[in-house]
């Protein structure tokens, strides 16, 4: 038989090639959660997310439901995460009333779950139709942080007793960075003018942080909504800044700064930059992890508030 220039190549070659091949293709095409056997571990957002890492180490696997960049309050659910959701071991969330839309994933999960704000004493929001509510973002405190960390050691040896020396080593450094993030934020307030010791934002999600540091605040809505920058939200925080003569005002990542920049050309003051709330960047931005994060919207807004 006529080869026509194909070199000779035995069958068994042909045979152990074809089964390599069709072994390296089932294992790209093999999910996560089957390639991975550790526990899993559900967030609902990337701050928190990040946070459970930190203490987990290797020994769990980790997810958010929101991506880097969303809108925690207002996301909409995909099929693909309430697939996750019923993967999971372990679902953690916020509480505070932070997550409205995540119901369904409890009807969904069969797995612990536990509240991380457990423990916490709330802020409470003011004006406008949320007033009275909790503020759900507890986790802009550095303290109220140490909170959150102590209640994932908690569930985290729950679901994997085993490594449970090495999740408290984990926490125990995690709380000391979070502990030295509180005193940068208390040395920087202090460093400035009382008259300067005030903090306006797009989203009152600074209550907690501005309770810590000994800043006033103000902010042009509580919570992010679909109404945003009204004329009336816009006059309100114009007299605040003027009255109070703030040198300078600030937005979140995951919103429009248009009605904080008119806020700005109206009283004279700087737009002091953009803080990080709801959601942590990619890796390749500004706040990849919750620490970057603090350290991002301490030294913000004491640069914007030093005249």
């Amino acid at each position: 038989m006529h080869n026509f220039g194909v070199p000779n190549i035995s069958i068994g070659w042909v045979k152990t090639a074809v089964v390599a091949i069709a072994a390296a293709t089932l294992a790209a095409c093999a999910s996560p959660t089957e390639a991975d056997e550790r526990p899993f571990a559900l967030t609902t957002f990337t701050v928190i997310a990040d946070m459970t890492r930190a203490v987990a180490g290797e020994h769990v696997r980790v997810e958010s439901i929101t991506k880097p960049g969303a809108e925690v309050h207002g996301y909409e659910p995909t099929p693909s995460d309430l697939r996750n959701a019923a993967d999971a071991d372990l679902v953690l969330d916020n509480g505070l009333g932070l997550e409205r839309w995540f119901e369904q994933f409890l009807e969904d999960a069969d797995a612990s779950h536990v509240v991380l704000s457990e423990g916490i004493e709330p802020e409470f929001i003011t004006g406008d139709s949320y007033a009275g509510q909790n503020n759900p973002h507890a986790w802009m405190s550095p303290l109220n942080a140490q909170i959150y960390v102590d209640n994932i050691t908690a569930a985290l040896t729950d679901l994997a007793p085993e490594h449970a020396a090495e999740f408290a080593a984990n926490a125990a450094a995690y709380k000391a960075e979070l502990a030295a993030l509180h005193e940068d934020l208390v040395a920087g307030v202090s460093a400035l003018p009382e008259a300067q010791r005030a903090l306006v934002t797009c989203e009152g999600a600074f209550s907690y942080l501005a309770r810590d540091a000994g800043l006033k605040e103000a902010y042009l809505w509580p919570v992010n909504a679909d109404q945003q920058g009204t004329p009336q939200q816009i006059a309100q925080t114009v007299d605040f800044v003027r009255d109070n003569r703030v040198p300078a005002v600030f937005c979140e990542s995951t919103v429009s700064d248009k009605a904080q920049q008119q806020v700005a050309a109206d009283t004279g003051a700087r737009f002091g930059g953009t803080l990080y709330v709801d959601s942590l960047s990619g890796p390749d931005g500004p706040v990849p992890t919750y620490l970057d994060l603090l350290r991002h919207d301490i030294s913000t807004i004491t640069a914007g508030l030093t005249r």
